[in-house]
């Protein structure tokens, strides 16, 4: 077949080039799972294509949650760098507003975690299960006390470290 005589629109197949995944995330379910699954350690169903806090199914699959999965390997998502003066004067506000928002977006987002707040003299560090939730903590800060924010996201990764400071 010719150049001039292919179907239009038709595109040879060229295997001389490799294709990148768009996110890679070795912790992200590789298959799709069945339907429903159970989190053996914290109880989240995956069911309707997500996972959900739902009552216990009667007959799921069981297999450990990304979330979770997370957690046991100590290998966080999103890291949340809180530095400045102001930390000392409002350390018990500024823990409340991370543990509220925290709350709120785990009762609608399972995976979303808080991993661990680990404070030293000078800043405190929170670790998060997704990216999103630890983007959520910097921009609620952001919005409660003013201050710099500054986001660094890593897609090789699927990591991202958030610099909030005032």
């Amino acid at each position: 077949m010719t150049h001039q005589s292919r179907p239009a629109g038709f595109q040879p197949i060229r295997r001389d080039r490799l294709l990148q995944e768009a996110v890679h995330d070795s912790y992200k379910n590789k298959g799709k799972l069945t339907e429903p699954t159970l989190c053996t350690e914290c109880g989240a169903v995956f069911q309707g294509g997500r996972w959900q806090w739902l009552p216990k199914p009667q007959k799921a699959e069981q297999t450990c949650c990304p979330a979770c999965h997370r957690m046991r390997d100590g290998f966080p998502a999103g890291y949340v760098i809180i530095t400045g003066d102001f930390i000392a004067a409002h350390e018990q506000e500024i823990q409340q507003l991370i543990r509220h928002h925290a709350e709120r977006e785990k009762a609608e987002h399972p995976m979303q975690r808080i991993m661990a707040i680990e404070q030293t003299k000078v800043s405190t560090l929170v670790t998060t299960t997704d990216i999103h939730l630890a983007r959520g903590i910097g921009e609620a800060l952001h919005h409660a006390y003013q201050g710099e924010l500054e986001f660094h996201y890593n897609p090789e990764q699927n990591l991202l470290r958030v610099n909030w400071s005032r």
